[in-house]
């Protein structure tokens, strides 16, 4: 309907155009009326053929010469109508007909060779398209324009882009993943297998001493309790499902509690914990969030610190309410700061799993930060340094 409209709206403005300019006898006026009729009939009939034509071709540039000699054709009929009509002589006509026919060729001429740079544009983006489908997210068009093909390709190299980083993250989760279930294999492994001995050794009655078989196994279940509701607080960490409530909360009393509760580990340790606290620095927090984080912390610091040593705990303000716990230890090497926050990572690999915990400490303190809208860090050795910035408000 609406290309019906244009075509007669272009009739009338011909018309008009030529009522204006020529003043044209009621004759002349009927006679290129119907020039003009045949000539947008003819165009209204390649409107409709040439779609078809486009989506049955298999090549752009077919389309493309069917386009140009429609364009060429109507343009030329009217002009030989025209021209025979303006009185012009057989040699004059024939002079007319000939330059339309090698406008024509040209015309054609041109179109070919201008088609050929976008069809071979079309053709990079249509292989690039069909690597990428077939696995090479590295395949890129290399087509640069600022049209709209030049915008297709662009959308194909951005999404070719997209899907290679989500390809890495994808490989990166599923290493995470493997490492992940290696760990806990790991973790559970050996006290189980240490239960199993004690369970079978009593069962048999070759236990010597069943008393210490007993709190041997009663030590296994502890770990195994201890790294099972780690593993369900890190799991609802990560999913968002803890809910804390903040309050106005004192950190340093927060820090000397959570002293207080590690002082046993510590003595056992022979290992002395120290507050460092000039001030009072409140901030609105969850409080039992940021005491596990605290005591995670110092316990990580224990597990670190050299026999004799000091681990401190310093609480102050500093761009907002900040917690540093330093120890004595070689601290975090440059290569393993990375992943000093990741579930089951601990900078000495060979270090047992009963004397060095599962490494989830780390990431349940990571988590909890995150989630009171602080910023968790740690620094290299030599020394022990992790802190944490909670807002003041």
């Amino acid at each position: 309907m609406r290309a019906a409209l244009a075509f007669v709206a272009a009739i009338l403005a011909g018309l008009a155009l030529f009522q204006v300019t020529m003043q044209p006898s009621g004759s002349d006026r009927i006679e290129l009326g119907v020039i003009f009729i045949v000539m947008a009939a003819v165009s209204a009939t390649a409107s409709i053929l040439l779609p078809v034509v486009a989506r049955r071709s298999r090549r752009l540039i077919t389309t493309l010469f069917v386009l140009s000699v429609v364009s060429l054709v109507i343009a030329g009929f009217g002009l030989t109508v025209t021209a025979s009509r303006m009185f012009f002589s057989d040699h004059d006509l024939t002079l007319v007909v000939v330059v339309l026919g090698f406008g024509l060729l040209a015309s054609l001429a041109f179109a070919l060779s201008a088609s050929k740079a976008l069809t071979e544009d079309l053709t990079k983006m249509s292989d690039t398209a069909g690597r990428v489908a077939a696995g090479d997210l590295v395949a890129r068009t290399g087509v640069s324009r600022a049209d709209e093909i030049g915008q297709l390709a662009k959308g194909i190299d951005e999404m070719a882009q997209k899907l290679e980083e989500a390809e890495n993250a994808r490989a990166i989760e599923d290493e995470r993943r493997r490492q992940f279930f290696t760990a806990v294999g790991h973790d559970l492994r050996t006290p189980l297998a240490s239960a199993q001995v004690a369970v079978e050794a009593l069962r048999d009655g070759v236990a010597s001493d069943p008393d210490r078989f007993y709190a041997s196994l009663q030590r296994d279940l502890s770990v195994l309790h201890s790294l099972v509701d780690d593993l369900f607080l890190l799991a609802r960490i990560q999913a968002g499902d803890v809910a804390i409530e903040a309050v106005h909360t004192d950190l340093t009393d927060v820090a000397d509690e959570a002293i207080e509760v590690l002082h046993p580990v510590a003595v056992k340790a022979d290992v002395e914990i120290r507050l460092d606290a000039p001030d009072r620095v409140i901030a609105r927090t969850g409080p039992e969030a940021v005491s596990r984080v605290i005591r995670n912390l110092i316990d990580n610091a224990i597990r670190h610190a050299p026999v004799g040593s000091v681990v401190t705990v310093a609480v102050n303000h500093d761009a907002g309410a900040t917690v540093m716990v330093l120890d004595e230890g070689p601290g975090f090497s440059d290569a393993f700061l990375p992943f000093a926050f990741d579930s089951f990572s601990r900078s000495d690999a060979d270090r047992s799993r009963e004397t060095g915990g599962a490494g989830l400490g780390l990431a349940i303190a990571k988590g909890f930060v995150s989630a009171l809208d602080g910023e968790i860090w740690a620094e290299p050795g030599p020394g022990g340094k992790i802190g944490f910035r909670l807002p003041t408000r």
